[in-house]
């Protein structure tokens, strides 16, 4: 995880994007976090893309799982099923785009604003 956000702030602060890095940082982060153990099988690894469209800073993670995302349930005292609830928070939009080619299956996630 530090090498993908390590990754976002670098390529923001190089973009001069820096209005929301602390949002994008942490988005990366539970989306990053998120892939490795629902979207990543032995062997694969998950990809980090990111792009500005004028006021659109799309933040993907691609894995190699199948289907929508489920925002988790965790309870007061859980460790983990907050993360997709914190990127819904931050994002202005999030979704799951799913890659139709047969040699490359998964998904894509997350979107935000500027």
């Amino acid at each position: 995880m530090r090498t993908a956000r390590a990754f976002a702030v670098e390529t923001l602060m190089e973009w001069g994007v820096t209005d929301r890095l602390d949002d994008v940082r942490l988005c990366v982060s539970e989306l990053a976090t998120n892939a490795l153990p629902h979207g990543v099988p032995p062997g694969r690894e998950f990809s980090l893309r990111i792009t500005i469209d004028g006021s659109l800073i799309r933040v993907e993670v691609r894995d190699s799982g199948g289907g929508c995302l489920e925002t988790g349930r965790g309870g007061a005292d859980d460790c983990g099923g907050r993360g997709l609830h914190i990127v819904q928070a931050l994002s202005d939009d999030f979704g799951v785009t799913p890659r139709l080619l047969p040699a490359a299956p998964g998904r894509a996630v997350g979107y935000l604003n500027l």
